[in-house]
């Protein structure tokens, strides 16, 4: 079973069965001058969409086995474990720096997981993001900085985009400090840089990722930076020695992309591009973590204000959701 095939689980089956029996209706009415029976017909696509729906899964339900995903694995011809070796064997990381992940993989350890931090609450389905979290390759790390004219600049969401008088446009990931006074700035360069907030001049760079960067996020103690890279790694960073960094955390598929601390500072959420997110304890030193396992496209991560609630957003064309895990 290929992994695209895999991934669509037997909905194309389905949906080749149904446009089977439309041409099969069409041939029945070809020559003919008896219109087709709408009634009929909306009767037919109700009674398919009903067997093909996918429903939202509760806390009760996955705790009596049903899958979190609604993924019927019990129709399937794969078990659940196998497609999990199949994705792990064949999903491609997206690198700029070719073996980078392969180079991680031989000098890098995973932590112990098997800690449950966060438990399953929900999966709804009236949330389907339709974005993928992809990296905007324009300009080099230090270009914009030294090298470009700025006419304009914006900041949303930790990320910056820059235009310059010549029609220049840089794009770069970026986080601020607590204190407002840092900002960690990563991009298309297997470096980052630490720069001062009111100066705009570069007070420190970090050394170590072997790929592109992908995003960056601060602890709350203001001490302690994150930055997740093409090299399937999140970094830690602490600016008392930059040296190197203090942890080199490894996923399971590939990039880095969302990094989240949580508001007490006890938690570390990174999320890969697809299929894994990871929570770190900090209190620890990131030596334990939870896995949660899912399948699809991650479209990001976010905490609760409150810490209370983790949701995770999957993009894909039938198992597209929202999950909640509190």
């Amino acid at each position: 079973m290929s992994d695209q095939q895999a991934y669509e689980f037997d909905y194309m089956a389905q949906e080749g069965e149904m446009d089977h029996s439309i041409d099969e209706m069409d041939e029945e009415n070809s020559g003919s001058d008896e219109v087709f029976d709408e009634y009929k017909m909306d009767q037919w696509i109700f009674e398919f969409e009903q067997h093909t729906k996918v429903s939202d899964t509760s806390s009760s339900q996955a705790r009596k086995g049903k899958d979190i995903q609604g993924i019927p694995w019990d129709r399937l011809n794969i078990t659940r474990e196998k497609y999990r070796l199949t994705r792990l064997e064949q999903y491609r990381n997206y690198e700029n720096i070719p073996l980078s992940g392969e180079a991680v993989d031989k000098e890098c350890k995973q932590m112990e997981k098997g800690d449950n931090y966060y438990e399953f609450f929900h999966n709804t389905r009236l949330v389907k993001p339709t974005i993928l979290h992809f990296q905007k390759h324009a300009g080099r790390l230090l270009e914009g900085f030294s090298q470009t004219q700025i006419s304009t600049l914006a900041v949303k969401d930790n990320f910056m985009v820059v235009g310059g008088f010549r029609g220049e446009l840089i794009c770069k990931h970026t986080s601020i400090s607590p204190d407002r006074r840092l900002v960690a700035v990563v991009g298309d360069h297997i470096d980052g840089q630490l720069v001062d907030s009111q100066s705009g001049k570069t007070v420190a760079s970090v050394f170590g990722h072997l790929d592109y960067s992908f995003g960056s996020a601060w602890h709350p103690d203001g001490r302690t930076f994150s930055t997740g890279n093409q090299d399937k790694t999140c970094r830690v960073w602490d600016i008392r020695n930059l040296s190197g960094p203090g942890r080199n955390l490894k996923g399971n598929l590939g990039t880095a992309r969302s990094i989240r601390f949580s508001a007490d500072g006890h938690f570390m959420v990174v999320a890969e591009p697809a299929d894994f997110v990871h929570i770190y304890s900090t209190k620890v030193d990131y030596k334990k973590r939870q896995e949660i396992d899912f399948f699809g496209e991650i479209s990001g991560v976010s905490l609760s204000p409150d810490d209370e609630s983790l949701y995770i957003g999957v993009c894909d064309q039938i198992y597209g959701s929202l999950l909640q895990y509190n």
